[in-house]
């Protein structure tokens, strides 16, 4: 029981973090696209989120809790930055684009974060093993299905229900629209940027920190100051606080809660419980809850293109995870040969002392 505790947890806690991420896609989308500010929804979401896990996860880690030091400060800083800059482009490009191919090209980030792990020297990229050969080329298949979700709209397979009102209602010429489209895929290209830069810092700091929540708490803390600063900058209207109509309240409470405090705890301890591997191999499930709720309930047409670009990234992002499961097996055997090989030397001094 034990056992199976540890794989359906996880399994049960990232189907539940997809589906609130999908919905948070669509629902900051309704919300900017009548009016509200991107970098003030990303205060108020974030500072929500840190006041709900202030409490909580210092109680939760009250007994087992690192020391919390200048460098682990500083760490954190870095991190809430790097979640900070991947939340605005994310933001933008969602404004600009649609919910589904903001999480078709969210499906980047196991590529980019191998691209940035070579760079940084925390991936060895061997040619001659399979495994890095398989994370290559699924990188470069992840970035040509990007262009060609982003580049190539192509026939419109399903048209929208319009259950809701949809998220862009004016109907401008169609250069425009297409070059707004350009725009955004180009905004959640560097979203993924970051957040792939976002998981290898992560990952380090959890490795010396391993309370997860805290490192949610400090997150989300350090990215409502850097939004807060940036609103006081690009936010001269005080009107644009205003949390009126309700919808963007609930939109608020709802990002602040599932969103940024539920998501990325959910996601920051299924990392730390299971690795990296097994926490990306549900990104293509957005793809499809984002297809059937945009198409469903806001209007959103779903073209040729996305459907093309989206089944190439998704082949690159399996390849890359493939190429980083043989790795992490023939370590395994590696280690496995390495310790049998000292074995029968061990017995056979025991024998003779015997």
């Amino acid at each position: 029981m034990e056992g199976f505790g540890k794989v359906t947890l996880p399994f049960v806690g990232m189907i539940m973090a997809e589906v609130a991420q999908v919905g948070l896609i669509i629902l900051s989308k309704q919300v900017m696209s009548q009016g509200m500010n991107n970098f003030i929804f990303i205060f108020y979401s974030n500072t929500l989120a840190a006041l709900i896990l202030l409490p909580s996860s210092f109680f939760i880690h009250r007994f087992h809790r690192p020391p919390i030091t200048f460098q682990t400060l500083s760490g954190f800083f870095l991190l809430g930055l790097l979640g900070y800059l991947a939340q605005a482009f994310g933001y933008a490009g969602i404004y600009y684009s649609s919910a589904t191919l903001s999480t078709s090209l969210l499906n980047l980030v196991p590529g980019f974060t191998f691209i940035l792990a070579v760079f940084f020297r925390m991936e060895q990229l061997d040619w001659r093993r399979s495994s890095s050969l398989a994370k290559a080329l699924g990188t470069i298949v992840s970035i040509a299905g990007a262009f060609v979700v982003t580049l190539y709209k192509g026939p419109a397979l399903l048209k929208g229900l319009q259950l809701l009102s949809p998220a862009n209602s004016s109907q401008g010429p169609v250069f425009a629209q297409e070059s707004n489209w350009i725009l955004g895929g180009l905004f959640l290209a560097a979203d993924c940027v970051m957040t792939s830069a976002y998981i290898i810092v992560q990952a380090s700091i959890l490795k010396k920190y391993p309370a997860e929540l805290i490192v949610v708490f400090f997150y989300c803390f350090f990215v409502a100051i850097q939004s807060g600063l940036t609103c006081l900058v690009v936010e001269r209207d005080i009107g644009a606080w205003s949390l009126e109509p309700k919808f963007r309240l609930l939109v608020v409470l709802y990002s602040g809660v599932f969103g940024s405090a539920f998501q990325v705890g959910v996601i920051t301890w299924c990392l730390h419980q299971t690795g990296p591997v097994f926490v990306s191999s549900f990104k293509p499930v957005g793809i499809a809850v984002s297809v059937i709720v945009g198409v469903a309930f806001l209007g959103d047409t779903f073209y040729l293109g996305s459907l093309l670009g989206a089944t190439v990234i998704v082949v690159g992002f399996y390849s890359v995870l493939w190429g980083k499961a043989k790795e992490i097996e023939d370590s395994s055997m590696r280690s496995l040969e390495s310790n049998s090989n000292k074995t029968p030397l061990l017995k056979g001094n025991s024998s003779e002392e015997i």
